[in-house]
């Protein structure tokens, strides 16, 4: 079967339901017990490799028996099975010693095993089509990591082997005739890049194009299974990459994929499979998961809303596949939501710049061009101690390594892949993102194919011109990294602000709008160069990035900056305290400016408030160019500071003269430890009990911190070195605080076992550390399980442990949502502890609002350390614990009304919305009398008449070519391409005109009506006694800055209290009859090109037969007599009153269009048909209500209150959890799980 693009069959499905995969492949071929002679068949009887383990070779020595599994499974119920291809790419048959010739036939001949099935299912179920999809497997050989013990750089196999690979593979699936390609069982994310940068060229080469699906398969603890990359990081990594779904099989049974499956449909946009292993194998390695008890499981996935796409992987059988199609059979699919475009890198963990982000450091030391020590040891091959200085960038505090191999001496691709490699063998540099920093492209180019997270590439420009520049920058998307954009043109470097900003400008446009590049994915570096070097010209220099910074975040919106800070300060280089100062000082102005990341040194930093005040002023008149002389003063002031370094005069022994309370603090802020035992010390001897330390001095001086890194004027290196200080001092106090214990007498007599864990994806713990050893001074048994702790961890923990209490700890934000996840998943497992909350970012209206709903029990905020015992007390108490309980729910609903009534954008009451609805003087509002009332019927309306009516736009859009009709013709880029487009569609529309294949079927009518609250009623004719139908609407609540006006559509309708006779006008327009054959027509004669544009017309010509009736209607209306608009100004709605439709931002519930395809009988007079998710089909179909109220206008619901949907759901008949369901993204409040 040749090629087909099933990708819209498929969408529209999958907004309608879960479909269903099938199940294992390799458990059906294991049932048959086939030996190596029966698997060789007669055409393998010589080959000189054992073939048994290469079950592929079966679609050619036993296609029946395939086709047979591929049948029983879409008996079963499967809308989806996968070729029998999972090894049959090059590198997957090269332990088989097969002939390469092979993956042609093998994957062709599996794909005809798997369509010969579909359709003999699909003719006994016309109504029910089926897909194929090709299974791609993962192969047994690595490029993420090493598979040699002995050699960490080692990979059995290059990322361009295994693209070549893959490429043969997806070339002979999809011509073979697949409807889906599906790479599964990701267990290298590195190879699953190669995988989707081969599908990506052969789609790019070929023009041919379907839907992708890939799955990965992680392990207990959430990581790939051999790579270990965490479940945001590996789809951080894929998300460059548009596919149909994303999801994860494999290694684990539901129950344990349950968390992982919950994460990743958290985190992203795409739709979520998954097809687990009937559970985990036992001692004989079979698997004990039966069908009910699987699909009872699965069926809890799919009701929490998860799941889009599911089936089996090992173990599981027809059996279990028809279980699952049952249980899942009428429950909603997933619905993909969207996510905050942000920054986002990826090493094995995520990285995420958030807009609460303080700054991101991008450590520079492991460059040898920067850093002489690094360049020796790369040149020596001393790569462990090379490997020790990107470590110690990760300990000061680097959010991302910068890695840099340009010397003339060095191999610096070879040299880079191998150190690359090497870093990804260590557990802790490997977490980190990189950024692959070279001049040479080649270099740049062999360092994406080295790393399986998404990483940033620095740099490219447009010193060699746009073409080259789009070039890189679309090899960079494909490869799925960011990009830094340097301010370089054809030119040379900018160096003054209107060139930076210009040169960035340009780059952007060129980016967003020619190469698809996400903005978010988008950074510039402005070039910061040396000031203070005496040369005139060089004195703005500072001040000029800093200017250029913030206009280019206001010009290019969703784009980043970052820049070498070091480079500013290199004319001080030798003098370590001025020049940290010049840095801190120009990091500080550029950070307010908008500055969101920089290449810095991560270890040596000065804080900007700590800079010696005379310094800290001539360093600012040379940085803000405020002095004709300030150069000249900053030289006179570093000689009196040559040959000090920036340690020695952060640690001056000067602060050791003061009281032991300013020391401890003078020491968290610098982040000193050398003098923090002898201090610890001499305070222990100053106060009663050692608890009283670090509840005063320690405590104090960490909220100075606190503070100081939220003002921006500390950054995250600098608390990391803090905290370091308090551990260190805690640290030192604890044996003594085990004494006082012990003297005490409580030594050994725990009073109640309390867990303590900071939350996935939080790894600050001072808080948490500080609670457990407070709660160890009153003798309670902490269970600390450390940071990035997972939910079920801390599930299996409790009871492990059968704890008292549980507490949760967390700083980021992130870390608020996994604690209601925790605290859901402690309900769904019937816990009955006592829940604790705490941590920088937790508040206890945050607790109050969104995590003690989700839990039974007691959630318990607790603001700080010395508050913790006296909770944990009343809780374990049972004379105390009621009272306490009780109050705390007291609290917490006081806050619940608080943070209702305090939103930040606030709902006005529904009843307050409908008093300040929209009003007008109905006696005297222009109500016209339309030529006729009831319904019209269009059949074969003239596409000749609606060529005139297309707005050609979004048309450009359908083809990726952006730019508006008809100034896209100008586009020195796309001119020409879209004049060649734009002519071929000329063509096409010629023939389609004149061959009449697409047939325009239209209904449209006036019909009697009046308003009723926030009805519309429709009457059955001009008596209007009886009531044909109604509307319904939703009135907006949301109450913007200025707003005095809350819209629903009944407004525009005349009340049937005014006593005026109103109308309502109401349509429903195809184009698309006969499309299907049409683009089928095409496809049967491989014409894709013609096929696709066949389907791109009906659609434009669609909304063309809207707006061209809406013109008629307006005529016949007698509202739009007068008009004189230009086909522009139709598309730019110049004109009197709206045409809604139901699930647009004014009527968001689609479910409305049931009663507008009644009213108008739209099925019977054009042929549309609503699905059951009321999508229309055919596609290229519009629909809508007449507004010709001279006020009417569009406007956005947005959100709603409970009280309006609960009046919305009465007046529908529908029940209240029905219309939350398809209210869903408007609902302001939470509805019940």
């Amino acid at each position: 079967m040749p090629y087909r693009d099933r990708t819209a069959q498929l969408e529209a499905l999958l907004d309608e339901r879960i479909l269903i995969l099938d199940g294992a492949m390799g458990t059906q071929i294991q049932a048959l017990k086939f030996d190596e002679a029966a698997i060789r068949g007669e055409r393998f009887v010589d080959h000189d490799r054992d073939l048994k383990n290469f079950a592929d070779i079966l679609c050619l020595t036993h296609p029946a028996e395939i086709t047979a599994i591929h049948r029983r499974y879409l008996e079963a119920g499967a809308d989806i099975v996968e070729t029998n291809t999972f090894g049959a790419s090059r590198v997957g048959m090269d332990e088989f010693n097969l002939p390469l010739s092979l993956v042609q036939e093998i994957n062709a001949a599996a794909v005809q095993c798997a369509r010969q099935a579909c359709e003999e299912i699909s003719e006994r179920t016309l109504n029910r089509p089926r897909f194929v999809a090709g299974s791609i497997g993962p192969t047994t050989k690595q490029t993420a990591i090493s598979t040699k013990v002995d050699d960490a750089s080692y990979r059995g196999t290059t990322f361009a082997e295994m693209s070549a690979s893959y490429y043969a593979q997806v070339a002979a699936l999809v011509e073979a005739g697949v409807d889906i390609l599906m790479p599964e069982t990701v267990i290298d994310t590195l190879n699953l890049k190669a995988c989707l940068f081969a599908i990506d060229r052969y789609f790019s080469e070929t023009g041919n194009r379907v839907p992708v699906m890939i799955s990965g398969t992680f392990d207990k603890g959430g990581g790939t299974f051999v790579s270990g990359q965490e479940i945001e990081a590996f789809w951080i990594a894929v998300s460059h990459f548009p596919v149909l779904s994303v999801g994860m099989n494999c290694a684990l049974g539901p129950e344990l994929m349950r968390p992982h499956l919950e994460t990743l449909q958290q985190i992203s946009p795409a739709r979520i499979s998954c097809h687990p292993n009937a559970g985990l194998p036992n001692e004989m390695g079979h698997y004990d998961l039966g069908p009910a008890e699987m699909a009872q499981m699965i069926g809890e996935f799919a009701d929490a809303g998860w799941l889009n796409i599911v089936g089996g992987c090992c173990g599981t059988t027809p059996e279990h596949i028809a279980a699952i199609s049952q249980r899942v059979g009428k429950v909603r699919p997933h619905r993909p939501h969207d996510v905050p475009h942000r920054f986002q890198l990826s090493g094995t963990r995520p990285m995420t710049l958030r807009p609460e982000s303080n700054f991101l450091m991008i450590g520079e030391r492991t460059n040898v061009t920067g850093s002489r020590k690094f360049a020796r040891l790369v040149k020596d091959e001393s790569y462990e101690e090379a490997i020790e200085i990107a470590r110690s960038q990760i300990e000061g505090g680097a959010n991302v390594i910068d890695i840099n191999m340009d010397e003339g001496l060095l191999d610096s691709e070879a040299v880079m892949t191998k150190y690359l490699r090497l870093i990804a063998g260590e557990h802790d540099i490997a977490a980190v993102p990189v950024m692959i920093d070279s001049s040479k492209w080649s270099v740049l180019e062999a360092g994406l194919q080295a790393v399986q997270g998404k990483s940033i590439v620095n740099s490219i420009s447009l010193k060699d011109g746009e073409q080259e520049f789009l070039r890189r920058a679309r090899l960079c998307r494909q490869y799925g990294a960011a990009v830094v954009v340097m301010a370089f043109d054809e030119q040379g470097q900018a160096a003054d602000e209107a060139n930076k900003v210009r040169i960035c400008q340009r780059a952007y446009k060129l980016l967003t709008e020619q190469a698809a590049f996400p903005p978010e994915d988008i950074v510039f570096d402005p070039n910061i160069l040396t000031v203070a070097t005496g040369i005139e010209e060089h004195n703005n220099y500072a001040l000029d990035f800093i200017n250029a910074t913030r206009k280019i975040k206001q010009l290019c919106p969703g784009a980043h900056v970052s820049g070498g800070v070091s480079n500013v300060s290199f004319s001080f280089r030798g003098n370590e305290v001025v020049r940290e100062a010049i840095n801190a000082v120009f990091l500080y102005h550029a950070v307010q400016a908008g500055l969101d990341m920089g290449i810095v040194n991560a270890g040596q930093l000065a804080v900007y408030e700590d800079i010696e005040p005379r310094l800290k002023s001539l360093v600012e008149d040379v940085i803000l160019n405020r002095s004709p002389d300030a150069t000249e003063r900053l030289v006179e002031y570093a000689e009196t500071v040559k040959g000090k370094t920036g340690e020695s005069a952060s640690a001056d022994e000067q602060w050791r003269s003061g009281p032991v309370e300013d020391r401890l603090q003078h020491a968290l802020l610098k982040g000193i430890v050398k003098h923090i035992d002898e201090d610890a010390e001499e305070a222990r001897q100053k106060y009663a009990t050692c608890l009283q330390i670090i509840e005063g001095p320690l405590m104090d001086g960490m909220s100075i911190v606190g503070d100081l890194f939220g003002a921006g004027k500390m950054f995250l290196p600098q608390v990391v070195k803090s905290a370091r200080v308090m551990k260190k001092a805690v640290a030192y106090l604890t044996p003594f605080m085990e004494a006082e214990k012990e003297a005490a007498g409580t030594a050994g007599q725990p009073r109640a076992k309390v867990l303590l864990a900071t939350v996935k994806g939080d790894v600050h713990d001072i808080g948490k550390n500080i609670v457990g050893v407070v709660m160890g001074c009153n003798n309670f048994q902490v269970i600390d399980l450390g940071v990035m702790v997972s939910c079920e961890r801390i599930l299996e923990a409790a009871l492990e442990h059968d704890v008292d209490i549980i507490g949760l700890s967390g700083l980021i934000t992130p870390s608020l949502d996994e604690m209601v996840h925790v605290a859901r998943e402690l309900r769904r497992t019937g816990s009955d502890k006592p829940l604790l909350i705490g941590g920088a970012t937790t508040s206890p209206k945050h607790t109050a609002v969104k995590i003690a709903p989700c839990f039974d029990q007691a959630v318990v905020h607790v603001l700080d350390a010395s508050r913790s015992v006296g909770v944990v007390e009343k809780l374990i108490s049972a004379e105390n614990r009621p009272s306490f309980e009780a109050e705390n729910r007291k609290l917490q609903a006081q806050l619940v009304a608080s943070y209702e009534q305090r939103q930040a954008i606030p709902l006005v009451s529904f009843s307050q919305a409908c008093t300040k609805r929209f009003r007008c003087n109905w006696s005297q509002v222009d109500i016209p009398v339309p030529q006729f009332t009831g319904t019209r019927v269009l059949e074969n309306f003239s596409l000749d008449e609606l060529r005139s009516f297309i707005d050609w736009s979004p048309f450009f859009l359908t083809w990726e070519l952006k730019g508006k009709y008809p100034r896209i013709f100008e586009d020195p880029t796309v001119g020409a391409e879209a004049k060649r487009l734009f002519d071929d569609a000329q063509t096409l529309l010629d023939q389609i005109i004149r061959e009449k294949s697409l047939q325009a079927q239209g209904v449209y009518g006036f019909f009697p009506a009046a308003s009723d609250g926030e009805d519309i009623i429709v009457f059955a004719d001009e008596t209007r006694q009886r009531e044909a139908c109604r509307f319904h609407g939703l009135r907006q609540q949301w109450e913007r800055k200025g707003q005095d006006k809350f819209y629903s559509l009944s407004d525009f309708i005349a009340p049937r209290e005014s006593g005026r006779k109103d109308y309502l006008g109401a349509f429903a327009v195809t184009t698309g009859v006969g499309c299907d054959e049409l683009a089928a027509r095409f496809e049967a004669d491989h014409d894709d090109f013609n096929s696709i544009m066949a389907k791109a017309l009906a659609d434009r010509l669609a909304e063309a037969f809207a707006e061209c009736l809406h013109a008629r209607a307006r005529q016949e209306w007698g509202y739009g007599k007068s008009e004189t608009l230009s086909a522009t100004d139709l598309i730019a709605e110049k004109y009197r009153g709206i045409r809604p439709a139901p699930g647009y931002p004014a009527q968001p519930d689609h479910t409305e269009k049931e009663t507008l395809f009644f009213l108008l009988d739209a099925e019977a007079q054009t042929g549309i048909q609503l699905t059951e998710s009321f999508a229309m089909h055919p596609a290229a179909s519009v629909c809508g209500l007449y507004f010709a109220h001279p006020g009417a206008r569009y406007f956005a619901l947005d959100r709603i209150s409970r009280e309006q949907v609960e009046d919305y759901a009465r007046r529908k008949g529908m029940t209240l959890a029905e219309v939350e369901r398809w209210l869903s993204p408007h609902l302001g409040y939470e509805p019940p799980s």
